[in-house]
């Protein structure tokens, strides 16, 4: 029997989810191009929009796709889509044309994010699963954290934050070569006679439905924190873009450390019991932002719930594979079809806009993240079982 979590296969695997940070740049993208352009806040979050719209379009066919193609092949064709979406910014400098360039990358990531999660059972044991997406989730903190210094580097000591796309393109193309040398074991085909009809009736399952309404919402309060946070310590501290800025290289590393210690710390204890904990400690970082003005508390409750929020995706995604291993090519992109809550920063914009200030926009992510304390009663339902 072969040995399934051979750490030459892992490696190139792991990477995958540094390529799939690389989505979370567009938060500090978008206050970037608001700047350039001078534009509103609702026009400025359509950039988001343009990445994570894509989510609700390709998640469940590329999920359909693996069963043709595989996993691993279906992971080549994203990174190849990401490639691409890195060089159209070096084109030409204008709105039109990184609305272009971020469409691109939210196919590259819809795509690699159905498929990544698969492909990791495939060298990983099950029992090490959810542990394992929490560890790939670590790796993508990572690039999340690094993409806002990057491009405040670029900005400030080179001149141009764009910068940051040649640099990106060229770590995906080593990611792509990597994997692409790797043998890893052919994955156990699903049955190919399945559907787009098929895939959605998986949402018959009441289990499966909540799920999905998770990931939509987990999503929703990541992307919109990305978008939000730079324009709402602008909002309470009167300080410049480029200081603001680093609140979110800030909520990254507490979400770096979140998912580290979460791999560690998910190998030993129950998932629905460290979700519940998360989530109430969620809910009291959001408290905090609400009601305080200080930088330094203010980033101290930015921190707690980057914190707090760092393993809610990986852990609903592990009961969601669980629930139905059988089919976890059709679960795996329905789940990230609910990638496409990133595209509640339109809606944040809208709330903002209309009340005249960031608050707004927090208390639309904190009414989202409520909705996690059903979620951790379904967990614990499903743990008794």
């Amino acid at each position: 029997m072969k040995e399934k979590s051979s750490i030459a296969k892992i490696l190139p695997v792991m990477f995958g989810f540094f390529i799939m940070g690389f989505v979370d740049v567009v938060g500090i993208a978008t206050n970037y191009v608001k700047s350039d352009f001078q534009l509103s806040d609702t026009l400025a979050n359509i950039l988001p929009v343009m990445v994570f719209a894509w989510f609700l379009v390709f998640s469940v066919p590329t999920g359909l796709l693996m069963n043709k193609i595989g996993r691993k092949n279906t992971v080549l064709l994203s990174m190849a889509v990401t490639f691409l979406a890195m060089l159209v910014p070096l084109i030409s400098y204008n709105f039109a044309v990184i609305l272009v360039a971020f469409a691109l990358l939210g196919i590259g990531n819809t795509i690699i994010q159905v498929a990544l999660n698969p492909l990791l059972t495939n060298v990983v044991s099950g029992e090490k699963l959810a542990s394992s997406l929490t560890l790939g989730q670590f790796v993508k903190a990572i690039a999340a954290f690094l993409g806002p210094i990057i491009a405040g580097f670029a900005a400030g000591s080179l001149g141009n934050w764009k910068l940051i796309f040649p640099l990106y393109a060229g770590i995906t193309l080593i990611s792509t070569l990597w994997l692409w040398m790797t043998s890893i074991d052919k994955e156990e085909q699903e049955e190919k006679n399945v559907s787009v009809i098929g895939c959605f009736s998986l949402l018959k399952d009441k289990y499966i439905l909540a799920f999905f309404i998770g990931i939509l919402l987990v999503v929703g309060i990541d992307v919109g924190l990305n978008v939000t946070i730079p324009k709402y310590l602008m909002e309470r501290c009167s300080i410049p873009l480029d200081q603001a800025a680093l609140g979110i290289s800030l909520y990254f590393v507490a979400r770096t450390v979140g998912t580290f210690l979460g791999a560690i710390i998910l190998a030993k204890y129950a998932p629905g019991k460290i979700f519940i904990y998360s989530v109430i400690l969620g809910i009291l970082g959001f408290i905090g932002m609400l009601v305080v003005s200080n930088l330094i508390l203010l980033s101290v409750f930015i921190f707690i719930v980057g914190f707090a929020c760092a393993n809610l995706f990986s852990i609903i995604f592990s009961y969601a594979l669980k629930r139905q291993p059988e089919r976890a090519n059709e679960v795996s992109g329905l789940m990230i079809m609910g990638v496409s809550g990133g595209a509640i920063a339109l809606f944040l914009g809208v709330v903002s806009d209309a009340v005249g200030s960031q608050i707004g926009g927090v208390i639309v992510l904190l009414v989202c993240l409520l909705y996690f304390l059903y979620l951790g009663n379904l967990f614990a339902k499903t743990d008794k079982k």
